[in-house]
């Protein structure tokens, strides 16, 4: 176990970046194969759009990623957090980990974007795509993406996480970003018994429909058990579902510039 886990501790970040391609090249070429939704739109064009604000994302990654450093060395000299506090399998702790990155990093500051009218503002560039693929995976407003950052750095100091636990953690939470966006035409059945524990991408097409309540549901990225448990789960038929959002102007969700300006257009009718 610890030689797996030194494996993602020691792992150089070109390997992580080909990770990343892999995953959205693997969803793109199933995409081609089995789409959910037949999409009349230019494929490299609708990417090259999402892959700007991949590109934004990336370079607070790396500014975060100085910190995170500082905070997991300073957590293994004072034995800070949680899991410092019990003995368990590294197996155990390495699940807990990852449910409690899961919890905080994913489900509880994405609820907090859709319910905080100021997190929402950047929030909604993520919404304002009408054909959600594996590449709106990306599409995150840069402030949008600290927010998920530093939610990240709060439960690694709580529960003292160590370095090699998150970045498995990473690991995984970048395949199922992908995935769950990607617009695969799962079949029912499978996607309703995975759905069981884990975010499915016919699940996750709800939370992308253009107007609430379906909205305001699904929040999940890796575990689907936080939307059970916190009665924000929603399921249906995912032909129903609608991209976009409706409170934008739909008709630009192409132009660069107008998403960057999004969260500061007072003409938008943000939540109050």
């Amino acid at each position: 176990m610890e030689a797996f886990l030194n494996f993602f501790e020691t792992m150089p970040s070109w390997q992580k970046f080909m990770w990343v391609i892999i995953c959205i090249s693997a969803n793109w070429v199933v995409e081609l194969g089995l789409p959910l939704m037949n999409f009349n739109y230019e494929k490299w064009k609708h990417a090259g759009v999402n892959f700007v604000f991949l590109a934004s994302d990336l370079i607070i990654n790396v500014i975060f990623g100085a910190l995170t450093v500082g905070i997991f060395v300073w957590i293994s000299a004072n034995q800070f957090g949680l899991l410092n506090m019990i003995d368990l399998p590294i197996w155990a702790e390495l699940l807990i980990a990852v449910a409690v990155l899961d919890l905080m990093a994913q489900y509880t500051v994405h609820y907090l974007l859709h319910k905080v009218n100021w997190m929402w503002r950047f929030h909604t560039v993520h919404h304002s795509d009408t054909q959600v693929d594996v590449t709106s995976a990306t599409r995150h407003h840069p402030i949008d993406y600290m927010f998920r950052e530093v939610f990240a750095l709060i439960a690694i100091f709580l529960f003292g996480i160590p370095l090699a636990f998150y970045l498995f953690y990473r690991i995984i939470t970048v395949f199922f970003a992908y995935f769950t966006h990607a617009n695969i035409n799962m079949p029912p059945t499978l996607d309703r018994i995975l759905g069981y524990v884990f975010v499915t991408p016919n699940m996750h097409k709800f939370h992308h429909h253009r107007e609430l309540p379906w909205t305001d549901t699904n929040f999940g990225n890796i575990f689907s058990i936080w939307d059970r448990a916190f009665g924000t789960l929603t399921y249906d038929d995912p032909s129903k579902v609608v991209y976009g959002l409706d409170i934008v102007d739909e008709s630009r969700d192409q132009d660069i510039m107008y998403q960057f300006k999004l969260p500061f257009d007072k003409s938008v009718k943000y939540k109050s």
